[in-house]
C-alpha cells in the first residue's frame, strides 16, 4: 500500500506509525506541506499529522486552504485517512465543523473514554474502553455533522469518524518521547513533573499507538484492495 503522510515542518513527522508502515511492508510517502504546498501524488491511503499551526491562520498560513481542498478530495474519493492533532481539525474543518481554542495548553497524559461507538470502531476500538492519551495542543475540534463521535476527555471531543474511512483523533499515538518533550519544551509548558509523567507512561502508551496504528492500516489495506 502507497501512503501519503503530509507534515507539518521537520519536527512533526510519522514517527512510530512510519515505523510500523513500513514494517507491514508499505511505502510511505512524506510531503511536507508548508513547503511543498498541495500534495500531487497518488496514494491508496493519507496520514496528516500535527504542527504549530492552526486552523483560523490562513492568511499566515496559506497552504491550510490547500490542505482544507486536499482533504475535501480525500473524503469525497472514499481515500483511507487518519488525521492526527492539526490533522484531525484540518479535516474536522474541511467538513464543515468548528475547531477553536481550548484554553490553556494541553499537555501530558489526559484521562480518556471512548464512546460507544468508539469501542465498536474498527480503527479507534483498538484502545481500551479508558486510557490515558498523550496530548500537546491548545486547540480541539467539535464533530462534524455528519461525523461520529469515537472518544472525549475533560468534557471535549477527542476521536470522530467521517464515513466509514477517515478518522481524525486529538491526541499523538505516534509520538517519541524526546519529540513531545521538544514541544513541551517550545510551548513554555515543560517542568520536571511532566517530564516525568511522559517518562512514566510512554512504553504503555506506544503499546497504544501501535495498536491504533495496525489497526488503521489494516482497514486502509482493505479499502485499497
Amino acid at each position: 500500500m502507497r501512503i501519503l503522510v503530509v507534515t507539518h515542518g521537520p519536527d512533526v513527522g510519522p514517527e512510530l506509525f512510519g515505523d510500523i508502515a513500513r514494517e507491514h511492508g508499505h511505502e510511505l510517502i512524506e510531503w511536507d506541506i508548508t513547503s511543498a504546498g498541495t500534495p500531487t501524488v497518488d496514494a491508496d491511503a493519507v496520514m496528516v499529522f500535527g504542527g504549530s499551526q492552526n486552523v483560523g491562520e490562513e492568511l499566515k498560513f496559506p497552504w491550510l486552504r490547500e490542505e482544507y481542498d486536499a482533504l475535501r478530495r480525500w473524503l469525497e474519493s472514499g481515500t483511507p485517512l487518519l488525521g492526527v492533532c492539526l490533522g484531525a481539525q484540518t479535516l474536522a474543518h474541511a467538513a464543515g465543523a468548528p475547531v477553536s481554542p481550548v484554553g490553556a495548553a494541553c499537555a501530558g497524559f489526559v484521562p480518556t473514554r471512548l464512546t460507544a461507538d468508539g469501542m465498536g470502531d474498527p480503527v479507534v476500538g483498538a484502545l481500551p474502553a479508558e486510557f490515558d492519551a498523550l496530548n500537546a495542543n491548545r486547540y480541539g475540534f467539535e464533530v462534524p455533522d455528519d461525523g461520529i463521535e469515537l472518544a472525549r476527555a475533560d468534557g471535549l471531543s477527542q476521536a470522530f469518524r467521517v464515513g466509514d474511512h477517515a478518522w481524525g483523533v486529538q491526541f499523538h499515538p505516534e509520538v517519541r518521547r524526546d519529540q513531545v518533550l521538544g514541544w513541551y519544551r517550545d510551548d513554555g509548558v515543560l517542568t520536571p513533573q511532566l517530564e516525568a509523567a511522559v517518562d512514566a507512561g510512554i512504553a504503555r502508551w506506544h503499546a497504544l499507538g501501535r495498536a491504533l496504528a495496525e489497526a488503521f492500516l489494516q482497514v486502509a489495506s482493505g479499502k485499497s484492495s
